[in-house]
């Protein structure tokens, strides 16, 4: 495991790294949804990304960065509930790599189906009762594989970062970044680039209840763990790291937790004002926009809101949405 943390000029890196690799995604507005939130949104649509999350970025760029140094490697191994799972698998694909991923048995369905399509071998553990961190170190020195992190690496911070980076390029001065919040490779890179592009924007976490070690590690200032629950926000329940916290935590504003009911609302309203289908997670930030804007003190402030993916069977988007 690398420990160097990242910083802002790591951001610019990987901008240029994965040029022609990661999508740069329109910066979406809706009238409808400003009007709905009291406050001008602007949405970096990372639901809209290649292998449907920001996720292909940091991975594409830890790979690259590696084959940059001349590390020999034939392929890489990664654990993921299903966003960085996909990712690896494509990039590894598209490097001429071996992938093998350790999912949890309860993934989305249509996750596991989306990594097995890009060629990766998958390999399901019991998220609730087996450390993932440790078998998928085992599974990389079983293969011989290099091992990408979903989020305790700085290349995939760096890279992570790269979605905030285009959209204080394209969306101008903002108020504030309001961005979902798993182990929290995002945040920290979100938080780098706002250092070099918006550093007047106040940047703001949002994670589900049940998993809101984020928001009490900043209260105590040192990385708390909590057990892991359900959510429907299943990207979201990696414990968060200790090298994303250490970047992140005098960088962030405000970290706020949300229902999955929350969570519900806002994939509905990013559907029925923007047309946007988000996964769970990818509307966790705009379901914390929309319950904390006044606590925030962000009525009528211009305010980024990163989906940051959309990887959703039509399925479950309509059993999620479709009631209430």
């Amino acid at each position: 495991m690398v420990a160097r943390a990242p910083a802002f000029e790591d951001v610019g890196a990987a901008a240029a790294r994965i040029d022609g690799a990661a999508l740069r995604t329109p910066a979406c507005t809706s009238e409808r949804l400003d009007a709905a939130a009291g406050c001008h949104i602007v949405l970096k649509c990372e639901n809209l990304q290649r292998a449907g999350a920001f996720k292909i970025r940091g991975a594409t760029n830890a790979i690259r960065a590696l084959l940059e140094r001349g590390h020999p490697i034939s392929g890489v191994a990664a654990h993921s509930s299903g966003n960085h799972a996909q990712a690896v698998a494509l990039a590894a694909r598209e490097h001429g790599l071996a992938a093998a991923i350790l999912m949890p048995s309860d993934a989305p369905p249509e996750k596991l189906e989306a990594t097995r399509a890009y060629g990766a071998d998958v390999v399901l553990y019991d998220r609730y009762r087996e450390e993932r961190t440790t078998l998928a170190a085992g599974l990389a020195e079983e293969r011989g594989f290099a091992l990408i992190p979903p989020y305790e690496h700085p290349d995939v911070i760096a890279g992570q970062g790269t979605a905030a980076l285009e959209l204080f390029e394209d969306a101008g001065p903002l108020d504030a970044l309001v961005l979902p919040v798993g182990g929290g490779g995002l945040l920290a890179g979100s938080a780098l680039a706002a250092t070099g592009r918006c550093p007047s924007a106040r940047i703001i976490g949002v994670e589900p209840e049940v998993a809101d070690d984020a928001r009490r590690s900043l209260a105590a200032g040192s990385v708390v763990h909590v057990d892991t629950a359900p959510t429907i926000c299943d990207g979201q329940q990696a414990p968060i790291g200790d090298l994303t916290f250490s970047v992140f935590r005098s960088l962030v504003d405000r970290i706020v937790a949300v229902a999955d009911d929350d969570v519900r609302s806002a994939m509905r309203a990013l559907f029925e004002t923007a047309k946007l289908v988000v996964e769970p997670s990818g509307a966790c930030g705009l379901a914390g926009l929309l319950r904390y804007r006044d606590e925030l003190g962000l009525r009528d402030a211009r305010v980024g809101v990163i989906l940051s993916g959309g990887n959703v069977s039509a399925t479950r988007f309509a059993s999620l949405v479709g009631d209430g």
